[in-house]
């Protein structure tokens, strides 16, 4: 290789100062996802390409041209998770969940994957933070999961955070205006953008996410989605909202609201923030009642929502969690150093020990930079010279002696 090697664009290494906000993350996802009922759930990072050419649908952008999709030895096409609802609702099935109380609730933490451009907080393979609420159509269930969301943006500082709202109605409600949407475009297809025109019979709603100056104008006067519901979706709609205004969660209604995958049924959603500029999405979600149908599986419903961890961390307050503290440093690099190092971690200490091979003069360095209570010193002899390292006494002490002084310390202290 002539170059020194790098990662692929559109990918990032994770280093060790910028770990504590990510655990901070998961911290906060544990404590308000946890206490809400959701446990955690973990599907493989490659699926059966079908399951979402299907689920997400073939029409949309990630299917057409984001996923990453490779043919194993086996000849059979598997695909790099773009999403988590899919891989969700065939565990659900597949193992049996449905035989359990409902809705079953669950969250996820993990990376996925979409081939598209780059840009600050966006990237091609991404950490996504999520829950499922799966069997359940209950209006209480869509504002739940709002609600969490809601928790975990304010939990974590982010900043400007404003939440849309809208309603896509069922798929027989959507069908219905979808042919009214067509029509429209048709009667302004000259004055649309070359994608837009070129998904009119595909996707139609995408128009509405344009940045084309013509389609925007042209999509002014489009017909809206909202208008067209049934008097049951309207219902199901009010209910949602009725929970989030008793609970003094904000929002606006924005019937221009859509999603670039086609599963999705009635409450449609999405946390913005301002601190991100123009890609100001921190995370979204919305019923996916069609779902499991599509899939091929027993008809199910559900609700859920996804929040980029990046963009979590680019709007949110840098809250680190501490570094575990070093209670003891060991100098000393034979037997009898690496021995006292194991019994002082099987007695719960923490402790790091010298492994560069240093001189006497950098381990005591090393042993400050560590941040260690205590440091071990061997010498000559069987006695170990133990340093408290915030007083400056020492004292001489047998093996065997070391970690329960380190403990009573610790306990003191």
């Amino acid at each position: 290789m002539s170059e020194k090697p790098q990662a692929p664009r559109g990918t990032y290494d994770v280093l060790p100062e910028q770990d504590a906000a990510r655990v901070a993350v998961e911290k906060v996802a544990r404590s308000v996802l946890g206490g809400a009922g959701y446990r955690r759930i973990e599907t493989p990072v490659f699926e059966h390409t079908e399951l979402f050419a299907r689920g997400v649908g073939a029409s949309t952008d990630i299917v057409q041209k984001e996923m990453y999709t490779f043919q194993d030895a086996g000849e059979r096409s598997l695909t790099l998770r773009p999403e988590g609802t899919a891989p969700t609702m065939r565990a659900y099935h597949e193992h049996g969940m449905h035989k359990a109380p409902q809705p079953v609730k669950w969250w996820y933490l993990g990376p996925f994957f979409r081939q598209e451009k780059p840009q600050a907080g966006r990237f091609r393979e991404f950490w996504q933070l999520g829950i499922e609420a799966i069997g359940s159509d209950d209006p209480a269930v869509d504002a739940e999961a709002i609600a969490l969301l809601h928790a975990v943006v304010v939990e974590l500082g982010v900043t400007g955070v404003r939440l849309r709202l809208g309603s896509l109605g069922t798929a027989e409600t959507r069908a219905s205006y979808r042919e009214k949407l067509v029509a429209f475009l048709r009667s302004h297809e000259a004055e649309l953008s070359d994608e837009v025109r070129a998904r009119i019979d595909l996707n139609p709603l995408r128009a509405f996410d344009s940045d084309h100056a013509g389609t925007q104008a042209v999509m002014k006067d489009a017909p809206l989605l909202l208008d067209h519901l049934t008097a049951e979706d309207a219902e199901h709609f009010a209910e949602v909202r009725a929970r989030l205004d008793a609970a003094e969660i904000g929002y606006e209604i924005d019937p221009t609201l859509v999603r670039g995958i086609d599963y999705y049924t009635r409450t449609l959603f999405e946390f913005t923030s301002d601190a991100l500029g123009a890609q100001s999405g921190v995370g979204g979600g919305g019923r996916y009642d069609g779902l499991a149908t599509v899939l091929g599986l027993p008809e199910t419903s559900g609700i859920g929502w996804a929040a980029g961890v990046e963009r979590l961390l680019l709007a949110g307050e840098h809250r680190p969690e501490p570094e575990p503290v070093c209670d003891l440093y060991v100098a000393g690099t034979g037997v009898e150093a690496f021995v006292l190092t194991q019994s002082a971690r099987s007695a719960g200490l923490n402790v790091q020990m010298e492994l560069a091979g240093r001189s006497r003069k950098g381990q005591m360095k090393q042993a400050d930079r560590s941040g260690a209570s205590y440091v071990a010193i061997f010498g000559e002899g069987a006695a170990i010279t133990l340093k408290d390292l915030q007083s400056g006494e020492q004292e001489e002490l047998e093996p065997t002696a070391v970690v329960a002084r380190v403990l009573r310390g610790r306990h003191i202290g």
